[in-house]
């Protein structure tokens, strides 16, 4: 099974605005309200992919009853702890604007809700994969993800960690089975932006040092590398296609990554089904599904450089 952990997750509210201008009113051409969160765009697209998944995290309020109403509808397993106070958060994106977005600051977990959660993570065991996402909301504390590794460690579970700066820093001392920094999150770690793939891998190898046991490097359209616990460092560029909404496309990447290496624990697979399911969403209107990502796989085939 694997478990994904979103701590603060949202309603996402995108809409497409033509003309957008400030000052003014603006009237909507389109919207659709959907649920959001790293972890939980993981497990959808894990489930498309037919991969046994659960989603855990907080909730709160009328929104966060709202998530959890449309997650459920959609068939994903999830069991989020509701949370006394607050209300969970609608983020608002804007179609079409390079990536501008308004995040609302959702709910406080009290030390009572974060107990809760680690006694439920605690009951995993061998052969389980814990997904912990996204960043740690500032009312919690800030090596959350590491307590949660050093709790749990010992107990055969593979940990994934799609987090940046100081947060995935933290974590790197016990040795997560994958962390995914996109070309930028390298760049603040690492002290130089990597313009080309050879770079990245550069920068991905001496995340391996510091302590990961794989890293997955997002390059946007241009692909994906990875330096593995092998000891190989694999390139991958992007399929061909129309870029059509960017939103999911990183937490994609993980979920075919890992789909990949349960199906057949072998990396060069890996490699190709995260890029296949990053791309998928990229090229799509919403996460990827099953079909498409298999039929972009079959494209990438035989095209991984080591």
């Amino acid at each position: 099974m694997v478990y994904t952990v979103t701590l603060n997750p949202s309603l996402d509210y995108v809409v497409t605005v033509d003309g957008f201008a400030v000052g003014k009113t603006n009237r909507t051409t389109s919207e659709q309200m959907v649920p959001g969160g790293k972890g939980i765009n993981v497990s959808a697209v894990l489930k498309n992919l037919g991969v046994e998944t659960r989603a855990l995290g907080f909730t709160a309020g009328f929104v966060g009853e709202e998530i959890e109403r449309r997650l459920k509808e959609a068939g994903l397993e999830c069991e989020f702890i509701r949370l006394r106070e607050g209300c969970s958060r609608i983020n608002v994106k804007l179609e079409g604007y390079d990536g501008t977005e308004i995040n609302g600051m959702g709910p406080a977990a009290d030390p009572a809700a974060l107990e809760e959660l680690m006694d439920r993570l605690c009951g995993l065991g061998e052969g389980d994969v814990l997904v912990l996402a996204g960043s740690v909301p500032g009312a919690m504390p800030r090596d959350l993800y590491g307590r949660i590794m050093e709790r749990l460690s010992g107990r055969g579970i593979l940990f994934a960690v799609d987090a940046s700066g100081e947060t995935l820093l933290q974590v790197l001392k016990f040795h997560p089975f994958l962390i995914k920094p996109n070309r930028d999150e390298l760049g603040e770690l690492t002290g130089t932006r990597p313009g080309t793939l050879e770079e990245a891998a550069a920068g991905a190898a001496r995340l391996r040092e510091l302590g990961a046991e794989n890293v997955l490097v997002s390059m946007g359209g241009e692909g994906a590398v990875l330096a593995d616990q092998t000891g190989a460092v694999r390139a991958l560029s992007a399929p061909e296609g129309t870029l059509v909404n960017s939103v999911g496309a990183g937490d994609s990447m993980v979920a075919g990554f890992l789909a990949g290496w349960l199906e057949q624990k072998d990396y060069s697979h890996a490699l190709a089904m995260g890029v296949a399911a990053g791309s998928a969403s990229a090229f799509s209107q919403s996460l990827a599904d099953g079909n498409q990502v298999r039929l972009l796989y079959d494209s990438l085939r035989g095209k991984i450089r080591i």
